[in-house]
């Protein structure tokens, strides 16, 4: 399927150069861009106070350049529609996969007959299956392609300068161009904090934070992500993987195909109950799999290297800054040792 090969590339080992968009910004010196955080425009009192907490937003693209072996993650969504037979094929293979004895070797044996079974009451069986799991391939990739970070800047005065605390407390993502916010505390994830990040202010309004990593467990998020937005905008009444399996695959009617073709075929069967035991079974287990391959991805972080630069804006002439706006992030993306340039990283604030 076109939709789950994109999918596939969204999460895939990323290690091309981007080009691109960079290409078309305009110059960073140009006095005349209000994007450029050096524009002259509304310069800051001399004794402007940066010190307070902002509350940040940033935006990253992962799919253009993400490296790592995040790929697998993806398969087992690619192997539910990637066969001319799918999803009969697929439904079938986790129910042998979860039958023993003497009718998994019936079924082993008879495979294709039995899938035809199934096929033949597929609308009856999994009406919405490809369609559905369709969508979540596209809009995995689409959380890759627009994955925000919430987060906190704590800024307080150091010597000459400013010294900020950035700490990451949610995700964020995008999916058919509507974002709703992840908030790490509500999913037992705990929030990433870098302590001393050197932050310079120029008159201009050009604001600078040093470099510095934020350690993400890219599972972690990637689970929420499922499980918290993509599963509920395709199946309200599911909040998980086995879930929504279960919902779209009808296993009893399921087990009574099964039993009808083992019946056609070697002339009685168990009962349609032991088969769509065994389909439920593998519903669950084929879920299992999918989230033991995304809590794989903890083992290494996806540590983001970030260096920001934007502009502050008093704008109520308070003396206190109060806006941070058209921030950008230069540096890498590193999963596994493996770094990647940074692609379309963005960020903005307000003070709270």
């Amino acid at each position: 399927m076109k939709t789950l090969t994109k999918f596939a590339f969204a999460l895939s080992i990323g290690t091309t150069a981007l080009t691109g968009c960079a290409a078309d910004a305009p110059a960073p010196d140009d006095p005349s861009d209000p994007s450029d955080p050096s524009d002259p425009s509304d310069p800051l009192p001399e004794n402007i106070d940066a010190s307070g907490k902002y509350l940040v937003k940033s935006n990253f693209d992962l799919a253009t350049n993400l490296p790592g072996k995040v790929g697998e993650v993806t398969n087992a969504f690619i192997a539910m529609t990637d066969d001319p037979d799918d999803p009969s094929n697929w439904i079938l293979d986790q129910l042998i996969a979860n039958t023993s004895g003497t009718f998994k070797s019936i079924l082993q044996g008879a495979k294709p007959f039995v899938a035809g079974y199934i096929n033949d009451r597929l609308l009856q069986i999994a009406p919405d299956f490809l369609t559905t799991f369709i969508a979540v391939g596209d809009d995995f990739g689409q959380i890759a392609k627009n994955f925000g970070l919430n987060e906190t800047l704590e800024v307080a005065a150091s010597g000459d300068g400013w010294m900020a605390k950035h700490t990451v407390t949610g995700a964020r993502f995008k999916i058919d161009n509507v974002e709703s916010d992840y908030p790490f505390a509500d999913y037992g994830a705990t929030p990433i904090a870098v302590e001393g990040v050197g932050m310079s202010l120029e008159s201009s309004g050009k604001l600078t934070l040093s470099e510095h990593t934020i350690g993400l467990q890219y599972g972690t998020v990637l689970r929420i992500g499922l499980d918290a937005a993509i599963i509920p905008s395709l199946d309200p009444s599911a909040s998980n993987l086995t879930q929504l399996l279960q919902n779209q695959v009808d296993c009893n009617a399921v087990g009574v195909a099964v039993n009808d073709a083992v019946i056609d075929t070697v002339g009685f069967g168990p009962g349609s109950g032991l088969f769509a035991t065994a389909c439920n079974l593998g519903l669950q287990k084929a879920a299992d799999a999918v989230y033991a391959k995304i809590a794989g991805l903890n083992s290494s972080a996806l540590d983001l290297g970030l260096a920001g630069t934007a502009k502050a804006l008093d704008k109520d002439n308070n003396g206190v800054i109060d806006t941070i706006q058209t921030g950008a992030w230069a540096g890498t993306a590193s999963y596994a040792g493996t770094p990647a340039p940074l692609a379309g990283a963005t960020f903005f604030g307000s003070r709270m």
